[in-house]
């Protein structure tokens, strides 16, 4: 910082109690505004008394006066005068904050300086509020699938705990002793029509010799009749019908086309059995082809689907993968097992053309 004599006092300090008496003295610095004033002053009036000097000629009766009229000196003194009192004003504003509207106070704060600055109120959500505002429209319309069958000694690991969902390996050699149909698997599913038609993931329901859906805010469990399902593609439809009479809550399917990389994603469905999770992240892929081993050792490809770091577990099978406005763009399929942060869902393009199929002979449908 340059230093000007007639702006700034250097002041030298012996701080003995902090310092050794070896070290050389502190010098500090303090702005004194009234030097700076006094300064200005002598300068107007040394200019003034020069202009009285130059006005002492052969014409004394015009000394100091200007063709106009106006006294040479009156015009200094009032231009003085003048540029002591803006300078002033401006000052004390500047020290107030009368111009910025305490954008300063913003600044530091965290808060938005320009709003702040030009006196405005703004009104924005923030990505938690909207995430739990998504959270709160979609999670009615999620179930949690229940698939009731014949336990067999396998256990998948790629599929989200294998199928049917997830199933821990103790509590299912258990089951092996019974005849009956017993517990497999749990997954997760989603309605997408009012009527009572959910989709969910083909796995899911694999061999199911019953199945039961619990739909928040009905007490007890409905059971659910598979109307169709795509193996290859891996999704299923199924229907309920309403103990009142009255519509499911429906989610929208959304245009998985339109989404770019980066873009948040929120999961909702079931993993481990915790019912009705969320979870965040964002969009990490598009286009994403992979390959799953199934429990008896073949291989089902899988293309187009979408990748996410949103965290997803055993038992998030079937669940939707919602954009910011709540949209269906994709249903969360599988896991890499051997890795964090990546989760795969079938996209929602790929899911409107499978559903003309699927759902071919259904009519009155809303989606």
């Amino acid at each position: 910082m340059e230093q000007y004599n007639q702006d700034k006092n250097p002041i030298e300090t012996n701080n003995r109690d902090n310092r050794d008496e070896r070290d050389e003295p502190m010098t500090v610095y303090r702005y004194d505004s009234s030097n700076k004033l006094m300064n200005v002053r002598s300068a107007y009036e040394e200019e003034l008394a020069s202009a009285d000097r130059a006005a002492d000629g052969p014409n004394r009766g015009n000394r100091g006066k200007r063709p106009g009229g106006m006294p040479l000196k009156t015009m200094l003194a009032s231009f003085l005068v003048g540029a002591l009192v803006v300078g002033g004003l401006s000052f004390m504003s500047d020290r107030m904050n009368l111009f910025t509207g305490g954008a300063s106070s913003a600044i530091e704060s965290g808060g938005n300086s320009y709003s702040a600055a030009l006196g405005l109120t703004t009104a924005s959500l923030s990505s938690g509020e909207n995430n739990a505002s998504v959270f709160d429209q979609a999670n009615p319309a999620v179930v949690e699938i229940e698939n009731y069958g014949n336990p067999s000694d396998q256990y998948g690991a790629n599929l989200f705990g294998g199928r049917g969902g997830w199933m821990g390996r103790q509590q299912l050699q258990q089951q092996q002793q019974s005849s009956e149909p017993e517990l497999v698997g749990t997954g997760t599913g989603f309605f997408i029509d009012k009527s009572g038609y959910i989709l969910t993931n083909q796995h899911v329901i694999a061999d199911a010799t019953e199945l039961k859906v619990t739909v928040p805010g009905y007490d007890g469990k409905l059971t659910a009749k598979v109307v169709n399902a795509d193996e290859q593609l891996d999704l299923a439809v199924l229907k309920v019908e309403s103990p009142d009479g009255k519509d499911f809550p429906a989610l929208t399917l959304g245009d998985s086309d339109q989404t770019k990389v980066g873009d948040e994603v929120i999961a909702i469905g079931n993993p481990y059995g915790l019912d009705h999770t969320m979870t965040i992240g964002i969009l990490s892929a598009k286009e994403r082809p992979i390959t799953i081993q199934e429990d008896d050792g073949t291989e089902h490809p899988y293309e187009h689907l979408l990748q996410t770091d949103a965290a997803i577990n055993p038992g998030n099978s079937g669940g939707p993968l919602l954009n910011a406005q709540g949209e269906v763009i994709g249903m969360n399929t599988a896991v890499n097992a051997e890795a964090q942060g990546i989760g795969f869902a079938i996209s929602s393009a790929t899911i409107q053309n499978a559903l003309k199929e699927l759902m071919s002979g259904t009519t009155n449908l809303s989606f």
